[in-house]
């Protein structure tokens, strides 16, 4: 193993942030972890410049030194879902490409930190080639880290996610829960994540506060 594959239960739960304290924390504690992203969509348009900000913003926060070419490789300016991005720009993403660009990673790095699109299902090309987020998954072999919220409703979005990996064969190491307090309901939160670690049977790595600087535990 060298790296760890992040996805989450669906879209806007922190993912990138998370992604971030991770290479981090592994970064910090001797570990030179690297981070890799083989789609994004909604690129920034900075000084006449498209910057794919997922990767610029793990880039600043835990001091990366590969340039943006390295970090992703298909960037999309439109904030659509990537299939349908690069159906209107003309660059669909190949498989090849992305295990290429990966292989890369793991060269430049001991430990490489793969974010994903989206949720699980992502579709990353729908034309006369059929790609989804878990087919990247499927052909990096890493194990996953799921990224939820304890929110209402984070039950049976984690729990649908865990049970989609494992119908495709994914490995998954375990949940972290973002945003944690957010809702001034500790009770609920509390009790969502206890469910969520029931019904799966999987280990809660992390909760990780909204605005935390860091992981808050040791490279896992």
């Amino acid at each position: 193993m060298k790296g760890y594959f992040v996805t989450a239960t669906g879209t806007d739960v922190g993912k990138t942030f998370v992604t971030a304290l991770l290479v981090k924390k592994w970064r910090d504690s001797g570990i030179d972890a690297g981070y890799y992203k083989a789609a994004l969509s909604g690129a920034e348009l900075r000084d006449g410049k498209w910057i794919a900000g997922d990767a610029d913003y793990v880039k600043h926060v835990a001091k990366l030194p590969d340039s943006q070419e390295e970090l992703v490789s298909y960037v999309y300016k439109e904030a659509v879902s990537p299939h349908l991005a690069s159906r209107k720009e003309g660059n669909p993403v190949e498989l090849a490409q992305v295990k290429a660009d990966f292989t890369a990673a793991t060269q430049r790095h001991e430990f490489v930190f793969v974010e994903g699109s989206g949720g699980i299902i992502c579709p990353i090309r729908y034309d006369d080639k059929k790609l989804f987020l878990a087919d990247i998954m499927t052909e990096l072999k890493l194990p996953l880290l799921i990224v939820t919220t304890a929110a209402l409703g984070s039950i049976n979005a984690c729990v649908l996610t865990v049970e989609y990996a494992r119908a495709r064969g994914l490995e998954i190491r375990g949940i972290i829960v973002n945003r944690y307090g957010i809702s001034e309901n500790l009770q609920m939160e509390d009790d969502n994540i206890f469910m969520m670690k029931e019904l799966t049977g999987l280990p809660i790595l992390a909760k990780i506060k909204e605005g935390d600087a860091d992981l808050g535990t040791s490279p896992f």
